[in-house]
C-alpha cells in the first residue's frame, strides 16, 4: 500500500530537526544550555528536535547564533520554508481568498509538460466550466469560512484551460464514474460540464479515461492527485494541499496511476458513460 502522502513532508521536517540537533551537539551544548541562550523553555528545544514545532525564521536564527553558526541560518531558513510548502492547509493558503492559490497553480501548469491526473470527487480544474467552478468554489469558501473572491478565483482557474489548446502540454486524466454523477451546481450546470468533457476529449493534448462503477478493482479509490512530469505530485485532501517530492512516494503514485489506468475505459466507452450521466439529469 502506498505510504501516507504527508510522510514526505514529515520526513523533511525530521531531517531539518536532525540538522539542528547536530549543530547543538557540535557546539557542545546541552538542550538546557541552548534553551537559555535562546531565551525559551527547554520543552521548546525538545519539541524542535522531535520535529513537533513549526519553526519561525527567528527560531532558526536564534538557534544558529546560540550554536556559533550564524552563517548557516539563511540556508536552514530556506530549507524550513521549503518544508512548509510541502504541506499547506487550505485555510492558510485561502486566508485572503482563493484567487492567489489558483494563480499559483496556473504557473505550475505552465511549467508542466505532462500532467497525469486522477480524480474521484470533482472534475479537474483545467476541464471545469465557469458555472461548475463557481458552484464548487462557493461551496469550498462557505465550508472554510474564508474571504469570498470566487469570481476572481474562477477566472484564474478557468484560465488553465488554455494549456489544453497550446503545444507543449499533455493531460492524461483518469476519472471515477462517480465524478460524472456527483451533482455540483444545478442540473443545467452539471449537464453543461459533462458536455464540455465530450468537447475536450478529441483534443490531441487530452487522454480521458473513466473508471466504471462495475470495474473490477485492483486499486481502491484514492483522493485526487496530480502528477506533474513525474517530479512532483499534488494530493488534495479535505484540509490541505500536499506536495509529494520524495522519490519513493512519487514511485508509489506512478504505480497507482498505472493500476488505475488498467481499469479505465476510453474512447466510445467513456463517451457512453458521460452521455448516460447527462441523460440521467433529465
Amino acid at each position: 500500500m502506498p505510504t501516507s502522502p504527508s510522510s514526505s513532508a514529515q520526513a523533511a521536517r525530521e531531517a531539518l530537526a536532525v540538522r539542528l540537533s547536530h549543530l547543538r551537539k557540535d557546539a557542545g551544548l546541552t538542550g538546557k544550555e541552548l534553551s537559555a541562550r535562546c531565551g525559551w523553555h527547554p520543552a521548546k528545544t525538545t519539541r524542535i528536535q522531535k520535529a513537533e514545532v513549526q519553526l519561525t525564521d527567528a527560531d532558526i536564527r536564534a538557534w544558529c547564533v546560540a550554536c556559533g553558526a550564524a552563517e548557516q541560518a539563511n540556508d536552514l531558513i530556506a530549507t524550513a520554508r521549503a518544508v512548509d510548502s510541502m504541506y499547506v492547509e487550505w485555510r492558510r493558503s485561502h486566508q485572503t481568498g482563493m484567487r492567489r492559490t489558483q494563480e499559483g497553480f496556473y504557473d505550475l501548469y505552465a511549467q508542466t509538460a505532462v500532467t497525469r491526473a486522477y480524480v474521484s470527487n470533482v472534475v479537474p480544474g483545467f476541464f471545469q466550466t465557469p458555472a461548475y467552478a463557481t458552484a464548487l468554489m462557493e461551496a469550498i469558501t462557505n465550508f472554510q469560512g474564508t474571504p469570498n473572491d470566487v469570481s476572481e478565483a474562477v477566472a484564474a482557474r478557468v484560465a488553465r484551460s488554455r494549456f489544453l489548446y497550446e503545444g507543449g502540454h499533455r493531460f492524461v486524466v483518469l476519472m471515477e464514474e462517480s465524478v460524472l454523477r456527483y451533482r455540483v451546481g444545478d442540473a443545467d450546470t452539471m449537464a453543461d460540464q459533462l458536455r464540455h468533457l465530450l468537447t475536450v476529449m478529441p483534443l490531441p493534448s487530452v487522454s480521458l479515461g473513466v473508471i466504471p462503477f462495475t470495474a473490477q478493482r485492483t486499486m481502491w479509490p484514492l483522493e485526487a492527485f496530480y502528477l506533474h512530469d513525474g517530479t512532483r505530485c499534488v494530493v488534495e485532501t479535505l484540509t490541505a494541499e500536499i506536495n509529494v517530492v520524495q522519490p519513493r512516494e512519487l514511485s508509489d503514485y506512478r504505480v497507482a496511476f498505472g493500476e488505475l489506468m488498467k481499469m479505465a475505459v476510453h474512447g466510445s466507452a467513456a463517451r457512453a458513460l458521460i452521455n448516460t450521466a447527462i441523460s440521467s439529469l433529465g
